[in-house]
């Protein structure tokens, strides 16, 4: 940039904790991981797939980041259809991590950046592997495209039979994915939890200790299964799945709850059922910087982030905060 260039100030860019997007009314812009959000929304990874023209939908309605399907080293099928079911509360999902492989992602994601950040919008990569060394390979890969984040994915509840447990499972195993990440990109990394663990604040704390720069708290619940009782299977192809929406949302509040008050400071990402407003408000309350939203695109469609930007920033000027940081984790005092 030329010295007498001004900063484009909608540009995704790491930024000091302390710099902060002025707009007139409240200030939603938030720092996640040196990255700076217009706002604390993000498009949660698995819902809507990689494409430069629904993105760019997205973006244009206000949302403060985009996460990708998840990516791994080679191609995947994933599972037959049916793949997500609605039953009633939520959605119940078994997709198989469906994915093109990292050379494919990688041009991918160069081209949706060419959408999203003229328009002020951050990408997050999403990766898994299916060994604590090919999450490093992935992640070194998948870097050449220069995603403004990666998320780490190693919280899927629909495993392969050939596996035992998932890597979040163990502290150990969850520190040893980080470390490979670390050491193969200089991009910030978040990594996502499961709420299937016994403690997800030790798993936290084992994490951040590994240098993760935050974390995505939580994934899908489970693995479910819902039985169609006419004909008497499954209504998911793989039989069980991952249950995500509204039905888990406390779940998730606690969760994001539990490893704020583990690791106080660290950077969260609160997903799991949030709809409204008023679910993006109680993560940002109980400690959580960004939201991911997901399943409720299902209920409410594409409109639903500029909804939650303007019922968040409606509180904040009935409750006079001046930006996300005058009330983020105000909550984890009372609970």
């Amino acid at each position: 940039m030329d010295s007498g260039q001004l900063a484009d100030p909608y540009t995704p860019e790491r930024v000091n904790e302390s710099t902060s997007l002025r707009v007139n009314g409240p200030d939603l812009s938030v720092t996640l991981a040196g990255v700076r959000l217009r706002n604390p929304t993000i498009l949660a990874s698995g819902i809507l797939g990689l494409s430069q023209e629904v993105f760019a939908r997205i973006a244009r309605a206000g949302i403060g980041a985009i996460t990708t399907k998840s990516c791994s080293l080679k191609p995947r099928p994933g599972y037959p259809n049916p793949t997500i079911v609605d039953w009633g509360e939520g959605l119940i999902n078994a997709v198989g991590l469906s994915n093109p492989g990292v050379e494919v992602m990688v041009d991918e994601i160069r081209e949706a950046k060419k959408h999203l950040h003229p328009l002020g919008v951050p990408i997050i990569a999403s990766v898994f592997a299916d060994t604590v060394y090919d999450f490093g390979t992935v992640a070194r890969y998948l870097g050449e495209a220069q995603p403004d984040l990666i998320e780490v994915n190693i919280s899927c509840p629909n495993l392969d039979a050939r596996f035992e447990q998932m890597f979040a499972a163990s502290p150990y195993v969850a520190a040893q994915v980080t470390r490979w990440v670390k050491a193969s990109t200089p991009i910030p990394i978040l990594v996502k939890l499961s709420p299937n663990v016994e403690n997800i604040g030790e798993v936290a704390k084992a994490v951040v200790a590994a240098g993760a720069d935050g974390l995505t708290v939580i994934n899908s619940l489970g693995p479910g299964m819902v039985i169609d009782i006419e004909s008497t299977f499954p209504v998911l192809a793989n039989r069980w799945g991952g249950v995500s929406g509204p039905a888990i949302r406390p779940i998730a509040v606690k969760c994001v709850r539990d490893v704020a008050k583990a690791v106080p400071g660290v950077t969260i990402v609160g997903t799991g059922g949030v709809v409204t407003a008023r679910d993006a408000i109680e993560m940002l309350l109980v400690g959580a910087t960004g939201v991911g939203i997901g399943s409720a695109i299902t209920w409410r469609g594409l409109d639903v982030f500029g909804e939650v930007v303007d019922g968040v920033a409606d509180y904040m000027q009935r409750h006079r905060h001046a930006s996300i940081e005058s009330f983020k984790g105000r909550a984890l005092a009372h609970c």
